[in-house]
């Protein structure tokens, strides 16, 4: 008494309509796991490497009540450290080289942008040597670096 159920009109039987069933019933959404993933990897990534990122030259800025500069361009910096060294970017120069490398390496001209960053137990002098200098070859952009105040209350 058994009796066969079978598809009218592709003689197969259940067999046929599974297998063609299951190729209508395909996924089509892309699986962004790891996608998010990845992204997340390369978010740590950064977050750790951009602290690296500043200047190389140790010098230990002091603190003002001064607002944070906002720059979309990378300034040029000149650093002077405890011993006197002067340096252009991360390379160590002679004071009477900066304004002839700097004339060289301005890429905007005397309107770019330099920062100069003294150590706090620097001397003074040389500081302002290097600033007079840079200031008389005619850039105009010049500022000073130092670090945020932390308040101790």
């Amino acid at each position: 008494m058994g009796m066969s159920v079978s598809q009218p009109g592709n003689g197969r039987g259940s067999r046929g309509h599974r297998r063609r069933g299951r190729l209508h019933g395909l996924m089509s959404e892309i699986n962004v796991t790891p996608f998010v993933d990845v992204m997340l990897v390369l978010l740590i990534i950064f977050m750790v490497a951009a602290p690296l990122l500043t200047v190389g030259v140790p010098i230990d800025l002091p603190e003002t009540a001064a607002k944070a500069l906002n720059s979309e361009t990378q300034p040029i910096t000149i650093s002077v450290n405890d011993q006197g060294q002067v340096y252009l970017q991360e390379t160590e120069i002679p004071i009477d080289e900066v304004v002839p490398k700097l004339e060289a390496i301005a890429k905007t001209g005397y309107e770019e942008r330099i920062y100069v960053r003294g150590d706090k137990t620097a001397d003074y002098g040389t500081v302002m040597k290097v600033m007079a200098r840079v200031s008389a070859a005619g850039f105009r952009n010049l500022g000073l670096v130092t670090l945020q105040e932390q308040d101790t209350q």
